[in-house]
């Protein structure tokens, strides 16, 4: 019996130093060697400053900005999460209607204009950090008004955008993004330069 429990003690304590240690630390190596920038979170300075995560969505709500997608917990990383509301929830219909109008009536956009769902419903985390080509599109209009954009810039505000769509990951996975902090960014440099 004794010799049973002190085996036991051992496998214990060398799966412990093992899996509790050394392959931990040797992950984090392999990972800072290869992949430094992801295996830090993906963090975007703008001289010297933290400005965010490209994992993580950030509230944009100025007009001179790209919109992210919607919250359910206000962008908070934190208790990150999403709503319960379910398919069948008169909250969530509400909800997704009022999303609808304001987003078409914020961007100058026709009443019957199909908003993509990314701006719409919130993502699972509350903390998508990327929208669709489509709904980058529809914001445009909005961003260069705000701006005081002629139309050379708004066209290169287009080109701006359809620079930063990223595939789908491996080609297949996924639809084509936008990432809605290095987007605004870049606008933010266009606005610079262009002027």
């Amino acid at each position: 019996m004794k010799k049973h429990l002190w085996d036991s003690l051992k496998v214990l304590i060398v799966m412990t130093v093992f899996t509790g240690l050394v392959y931990p630390l040797v992950m984090t190596a392999i990972a800072q060697i290869v992949f430094p920038k992801q295996a830090n979170g993906s963090m975007i300075r703008i001289n010297g400053k933290l400005v965010g995560s490209k994992l993580i969505g950030q509230n944009f709500t100025g007009d001179k900005y790209f919109w992210p997608r919607p919250s359910a917990i206000g962008y908070n990383p934190l208790p990150s999460g999403a709503s319960n509301y379910g398919p069948t929830s008169d909250t969530l219909k509400e909800l997704v209607e009022t999303r609808r109008k304001e987003f078409i009536r914020l961007n100058g956009l026709p009443a019957n204009t199909r908003v993509p769902p990314g701006m719409l419903f919130a993502s699972g985390s509350g903390l998508d950090p990327d929208i669709s080509p489509a709904a980058a599109e529809l914001q445009i209009n909005r961003i260069a008004r705000a701006r005081g954009f002629d139309s050379v810039q708004t066209a290169q505000l287009r080109k701006l955008m359809q620079s930063h769509v990223e595939g789908p990951q491996l080609g297949f996975l996924g639809d084509a993004r936008v990432n809605v902090l290095e987007l605004n960014i870049a606008l933010d440099s266009l606005d610079v330069t262009s002027r």
